[in-house]
C-alpha cells in the first residue's frame, strides 16, 4: 500500500464524537431520549447505525413513514437541547486520550487539521468551548452548513476548499460507516475507520476504507508516515 502512494498528507479531517471526543453512547442516548419523549420507542441498534449522519435525517429514518416534518423538527430540537446540555455540563466530557496531542503533532508537521460532524454548528461550538479546541483546529464544517451531510462528500469538500488541499492530499478519519462513505465519495487518499468509537472493526470492515485502526497511537503512526515525504 505505502509503496504506491506518491502524495504527502496535507489535511486530516476528523469526526468528533467517538473519534476524537469520548462518547459512552451519549449521542445515541440523547437521541433515544428525544424520540421516547415524542412517543417513539426505537431500538438502540437502529439509532446507533445512523450515527454520523445529520440528526434530522436520522430521526426521519427511524420514525414511522408519514411522520410530519414538524414533529421531526420538534424531536430534533429536543435532541439538540439534550446534547448541548450534555457537552456543556456532563462530568465525563473529554477528548479521547491523545487526540489533542495528535492535532498538535500534525500541525507541527505542516498538516492542516479539520473537523467535520453530523452535529450542527451550535453543538459543535459547545464541544470546542468545553475542550478548548478553538486554537487546535484549522477548519471545521457542520451538517447544517452544507447541502448534504454524510455519506455525501460535501463536508470534506468544504474543508478541502477552505484550506486549499486536494483529495489526494487528504485523510478522512471517523468511527461510522457514514464517515467512510463521506471520505470515499470525496475521493480522499486515506479513508480511515477507528474501531474504538460507535462501531467495531467487524461493523466497519464491509464499508469502503483504506485503513482500520484500533487506537489513537496507531492512527498517529499512520498519519505520521503519510505526512512524511517519500
Amino acid at each position: 500500500m505505502w509503496a504506491k502512494i506518491r502524495t504527502v498528507l496535507k489535511l486530516a479531517i476528523f469526526d468528533l464524537a467517538g473519534t476524537t471526543v469520548h462518547d459512552e453512547d451519549n449521542v445515541t442516548g440523547c437521541l433515544l431520549d428525544a424520540l421516547a419523549a415524542a412517543g417513539f420507542a426505537v431500538p438502540f441498534a437502529e439509532v446507533n447505525a445512523r450515527m454520523g449522519i445529520p440528526k434530522p435525517v436520522a430521526i426521519a429514518e427511524v420514525v414511522p413513514a408519514g411522520t410530519s416534518p414538524e414533529l421531526i423538527e420538534t424531536i430534533h430540537q429536543d435532541f439538540r437541547r439534550r446534547i448541548i446540555h450534555h457537552y456543556q455540563t456532563a462530568e465525563g466530557v473529554s477528548e479521547i486520550a491523545g487526540a489533542g496531542a495528535l492535532f498538535r503533532e500534525l500541525r507541527a508537521a505542516g498538516v492542516k487539521v479539520g473537523i467535520d460532524t453530523g452535529f450542527d454548528r451550535e453543538t459543535t461550538e459547545a464541544i470546542f468551548t468545553r475542550l478548548g479546541w478553538r486554537e487546535e483546529i484549522d477548519a471545521s464544517a457542520t451538517s447544517d452548513e452544507v447541502p448534504r451531510g454524510r455519506p455525501f462528500p460535501d463536508l470534506a469538500e468544504r474543508i478541502m476548499a477552505e484550506v486549499g488541499a486536494t483529495p489526494v492530499e487528504t485523510a478522512k478519519i471517523g468511527d461510522t460507516p457514514s464517515d467512510l462513505g463521506e471520505g470515499t465519495a470525496a475521493g480522499c487518499q486515506w479513508v480511515v475507520g477507528v474501531t474504538y468509537g460507535t462501531h467495531r472493526r467487524e461493523q466497519l470492515a464491509s464499508y469502503p476504507h483504506t485503513h482500520l485502526v484500533d487506537s489513537v497511537a496507531e492512527l498517529s503512526d499512520l498519519l505520521r508516515r503519510a505526512s512524511s515525504p517519500m
